[in-house]
């Protein structure tokens, strides 16, 4: 279904920033929670994070550039999505809501693994530090929306391709990519090429 948002209906926009995010151990036990900003500022602190990547029937995969207003990695490319589950929140759960929430998608999504990475910005002086799962998904016939705000540019690419470009030009990538990459690769659950399906 279809319609008008009557500008006085609209939601406040979400200060991102200020939400809290849950404080993990190196098992990713919760410890705690903090706000987004305190949680990336250097030296960071090890939190709870997912990443979603999106196949088509093709066996493509839905790439999104992270919008230039980005408080870490603007402008970078990335996975499909990512975000924080409020602590105490099912992480599925959140990354559908967020999925829905950047890219105007809705999936059937499978977490597949998780791994930690710790990364510097220097372009923002903000720290990645995240226990991240790492979840996946589907796309039939929907088309991605993405909110501007967010999302600079997407693109479905072959994903044979993308791992040798992500080590061969690290800096266009986000410090992530590789190793969501990686987990998906070693679950052997990235869905297949259904046969016959030829890319729009």
């Amino acid at each position: 279904m279809t319609g008008t948002i009557d500008a006085s209906d609209a939601t406040p926009a979400v200060d991102r920033e200020a939400l809290l995010v849950e404080l993990v151990d190196e098992q990713g036990r919760p410890v705690g929670s903090l706000p987004v900003a305190a949680a990336h500022t250097a030296p960071g602190r090890l939190h709870r994070a997912f990443s979603v990547l999106l196949f088509d029937p093709a066996g493509r995969v839905l790439l999104q550039q992270r919008a230039a207003v980005k408080t870490r990695f603007p402008l970078l490319w990335t996975n499909t999505c990512c975000g924080h589950p409020a602590p105490g929140q099912d992480v599925a759960e959140a990354a559908v809501i967020r999925l829905r929430e950047e890219m105007g998608l809705s999936a059937e999504l499978t977490e597949v693994g998780k791994f930690t990475y710790q990364a510097d910005d220097p372009s923002t002086g903000r720290v990645e530090f995240e226990f991240d799962h790492v979840l996946i998904g589907r796309l039939t016939d929907a088309t991605p929306e993405p909110d501007p705000a967010e999302v600079e540019e997407i693109a479905w690419i072959d994903p044979g391709s993308l791992a040798p470009a992500v080590a061969a030009y690290p800096q266009r990538y986000t410090p992530w990519l590789g190793g969501v990459l990686r987990v998906i690769a070693a679950s052997g659950r990235a869905p297949r090429p259904n046969p016959g399906h030829t890319p729009a």
